[in-house]
């Protein structure tokens, strides 16, 4: 088995467009990822068009950076699909850039075959303006905050100009030991000042239709279930039910990546929302059908 064991000395800092960096501590973190443990994890890939990736025992994900503002991608968010309890994210890129091996093919531990472009993928906010999803673009910034085994947690700031106004969003990510959700919260702004009774959405991906979907109003989940590559993957967003202003199902109508599965809500007095997103892959055994996914949803804590 491939086994690799590196100290990763992380200096808390925010990213400026590509190159720059800012300390904002003197107390640089030291922290210890080793392929045989379980633990969470976060960094900053510039080797990889800017993404900033994160996992944990069960799940893995990654965001879209300055470098990839030329593609399709935005403010989604993309599943990588592990099967196995440890660390994966330093390896494949390792791997994917260095020996050849694609992490779009599942070597024995998963693989990224979710696919993401202009979409929310799972997770991602956009605002909502003239009835329609307006997604800001790729993050502008990064900020590590805290980072351990059982816990990490780190900003990503999120920025567009749309009809003379500058929309923002401070999105503050928290990944723990055995979730299979990501917790967020998050701020948005218009022209600098917080953005209260701000119509925004957050959602998933419904890969053009070829998902299920399926709601609990009572539960304030809107789940989705696919087939990828002959293995069924649910992905799911999670908010406070009070805060549900509308379930959406947005139909692609022959556009690519339109076809989302939506919470419309509404920001509080400050600007903010909260949420939770995730997702059960088939292949990584615990979660295997939608039936499965819909009860972790009812009874995640």
């Amino acid at each position: 088995m491939y086994k690799f064991s590196f100290l990763h000395l992380l200096v808390a800092s925010v990213i400026i467009g590509c190159n720059a960096t800012t300390p904002l501590s003197s107390q640089d973190q030291q922290v210890e990822v080793a392929s045989a443990t379980k633990s969470t994890y976060a960094r900053y890939v510039p080797e990889r068009k800017d993404d900033f990736a994160w996992e944990n025992d069960l799940v893995a994900f990654r965001a879209y950076g300055p470098a990839a503002r030329a593609g399709a991608e935005n403010a989604g968010v993309d599943c990588w699909l592990k099967r196995v309890d440890y660390p994966i994210i330093n390896k494949w890129y390792k791997l994917h850039f260095e020996q050849g091996k694609s992490y779009h093919e599942d070597h024995g531990e998963g693989l990224d075959n979710y696919h993401v472009g202009s979409s929310a993928g799972c997770g991602g906010t956009s605002l909502w303006l003239n009835g329609q999803r307006e997604p800001l673009e790729t993050w502008t910034k990064w900020q590590i905050l805290e980072q351990t085994k059982e816990k990490t947690k780190f900003k990503l700031f999120y920025e567009r100009d749309i009809a003379g106004k500058t929309y923002q969003e401070e999105k503050l990510i928290t990944i723990e030991l055995g979730q299979r959700l990501y917790s967020v919260s998050s701020r948005f702004l218009v022209d600098g000042q917080p953005a209260p009774s701000l119509a925004v959405t957050v959602g998933v991906t419904t890969h053009d239709g070829k998902a299920q979907v399926k709601t609990n109003k009572d539960k304030g989940w809107i789940a989705t279930w696919e087939n990828l590559d002959g293995y069924g993957l649910g992905t799911a967003v999670v908010v406070n039910p009070e805060s549900v202003v509308e379930f959406k199902t947005i139909d692609s109508n022959g556009v690519k990546d339109a076809g989302h599965a939506l919470i419309l809500l509404n920001t509080n007095s400050q600007g903010e929302i909260s949420y939770k997103a995730g997702y059960g892959w088939q292949k990584a055994k615990a979660i295997e059908t939608f039936s499965q996914w819909q009860n972790y949803l009812n009874n995640h804590k």
